[in-house]
């Protein structure tokens, strides 16, 4: 877990480093970095979409992920915990008017992507944190970019980030019987596709806004995806 907490730490300094520039930066500067950040997190998201060398694996778990999370209402979910941290913490302070979205896009942003998925799970099984620490020194400049363009929803979702995260860790050992490389590549691929969406979602080019939060359960979907095609096939 100590590699997990080091991640926590670096999302929380670095969001807050992007709070103390954020009054400093024009807004028309702000908004060129959300659309700087989009563009990247579009092509993180493309990254690890790529490797998957199973397309109708992708297809299904985003889909019946798109499903369950859409009946347990988990952006609503995801929402309601940005305003209320917000209403809780901030008491009616100006939070820049984008606490919410920051804390949604930060926490699937620092959660989703493929080394947070590998290297979790290397340091649950292997007790290899090198992952999770190249994924931090990544996370702290990326949280400060984005605690400076979206406020201060960012350094909140450190929490998300040590539950999450901490959660797939911890998990890791319980899973190795089925976490084969061919599983974690898939789980990484469905987490390519929800980054993508999140891209796609702040250049706010259109007025309905992807309900990202609710693709979640997808990532987890190559783990019953996998296993029951193998014994198809067979």
């Amino acid at each position: 877990m100590i590699a997990v907490i080091v991640n926590t730490i670096t999302v929380l300094i670095g969001g807050c480093l992007g709070l103390f520039l954020r009054n400093k930066i024009k807004e028309n500067i702000v908004k060129s970095v959300i659309c700087a950040l989009a563009t990247v997190t579009i092509v993180i998201g493309v990254q690890s979409a790529i490797k998957s060398s199973d397309t109708l694996c992708t297809i299904i778990s985003i889909a019946f992920g798109t499903i369950i999370g859409e009946l347990i209402k988990l952006d609503d979910f995801f929402a309601s915990a940005g305003d209320l941290i917000k209403a809780k913490v901030l008491r009616g302070k100006n939070a820049g008017g984008r606490f919410t979205e920051g804390f949604v896009s930060a926490c699937i942003l620092f959660c989703v992507g493929s080394m947070t998925i590998m290297g979790s799970f290397e340091a649950g099984i292997n007790k290899n944190y090198d992952i999770i620490f190249a994924k931090s020194t990544l996370d702290f400049f990326s949280s400060t970019m984005f605690g400076a363009a979206m406020g201060v929803g960012v350094p909140f979702a450190a929490v998300f980030v040590l539950v999450f995260q901490g959660a797939l860790t911890l998990l890791a050992g319980t899973l190795s019987g089925v976490l084969s490389p061919e599983v974690v590549i898939e789980m990484s691929a469905v987490g390519g596709c929800i980054l993508i969406a999140m891209g796609i979602n702040m250049f706010e080019l259109s007025d309905r806004r992807i309900k990202v939060a609710n693709m979640l359960p997808g990532v987890f979907m190559p783990l019953i995806y996998l296993p029951i095609a193998k014994l198809l096939g067979a």
